[in-house]
């Protein structure tokens, strides 16, 4: 990952499930609670998500090469992909199915251990929050003035939404287990605890969609944004001259794909039509950055050349 920021939130985030999964299998085998089972599979599913996103991040810097010509940028995406599939059946669907055992024999929580799963659920919830905070300070650098929401659909880095929404639905499953767990020992009516444990479930499963729908979005190739469209039409008119269309593609979170048709005059020399050319990619580059890739071609100018709208902020990603 060239961002720094969403490896220091992948990290602490990784940290912070594995050593809570320990907490909750011991709670488990003292109790024989569903709910701290179904968070235990819940914390070991998103340490493996974690990891997944930095194998992609290694793996997005390898050289392009003949067979990739525009490189790896996208092994991101598809490690973000793979996320979704490993939270919706290794977390989403084990919790439903637990849940689903437990609505079939449903029996309280008894023994001497009763108070562990409340204490390391409360314990859980602070290391949660710990790492949501540092998601949240990471993503604040790059969010700029879009709502949470928006930040989720549009960012093209899709490491810091991930980790967004893994801690923010870690917590919510906590406090559905909490809740589950804490009836459960008041009524001694184990069908709470089950309830706890579907809840958890659904939860994974409609996270789990969500990340599929946007990082799919991403899969496909998203345009550039809203603004960085503007620079570039800025860039490329700066010297009067006309864009027939614009297509732009991200081939990763930092690189873009531009492809211009541009009117140039009817009596330009070759060398005047490359200088041109030359010069445009000149300043894209240094209006956006990302854009590393820049093909223009040039056209004869003819009056009523138009130009369709501008590429769009994408529904998704």
């Amino acid at each position: 990952m060239s961002s720094g920021g969403g490896t220091k939130a992948v990290v602490a985030a990784l940290t912070a499930n594995l050593s809570i999964a320990v907490m909750k299998f011991l709670a488990f085998a003292l109790t024989a609670s569903s709910s701290m089972l179904a968070e235990a599979i819940h914390s070991v599913a998103d340490s493996g998500n974690q990891l997944l996103l930095l194998v992609g991040g290694k793996r997005s810097r390898k050289q392009a090469n003949p067979e990739h010509p525009f490189g790896y940028g996208r092994e991101r995406y598809i490690y973000a992909f793979i996320v979704s599939i490993v939270l919706f059946s290794v977390g989403g669907l084990f919790a439903l199915f637990e849940a689903w055992e437990k609505f079939k024999d449903p029996h309280g929580i008894e023994g001497p251990w009763w108070w562990v799963p409340l204490v390391i659920l409360v314990g859980a919830a602070t290391a949660e929050g710990l790492s949501f905070r540092t998601a949240v300070r990471e993503a604040h650098h790059l969010r700029g003035g879009q709502s949470w929401v928006a930040f989720v659909r549009n960012a093209k880095q899709p490491e810091l939404p991930v980790i967004l929404l893994e801690d923010f639905g870690a917590l919510l499953g906590l406090l559905f287990a909490l809740v589950g767990v804490s009836l459960t020992l008041v009524t001694g009516n184990g069908l709470w605890d089950a309830a706890g444990t579907a809840m958890i479930g659904l939860l994974l499963v409609v996270i789990a969609a969500v990340l599929a729908l946007e990082t799919s979005s991403l899969l496909l190739g998203e345009s550039a944004t809203r603004s960085d469209v503007r620079r570039i039409e800025a860039a490329i008119t700066a010297d009067g001259t006309r864009i027939i269309h614009l297509r732009t593609m991200h081939l990763g979170p930092e690189e873009l794909l531009v492809g211009a048709k541009i009117s140039v005059a009817r009596g330009a020399s070759g060398a005047e039509i490359a200088r041109t050319i030359d010069e445009a990619e000149a300043r894209i580059r240094a209006s956006v950055p990302s854009a590393r890739v820049i093909y223009l071609e040039p056209d004869i100018h003819r009056d009523g050349d138009a130009r369709p709208p501008a590429v769009t902020e994408p529904s998704a990603g």
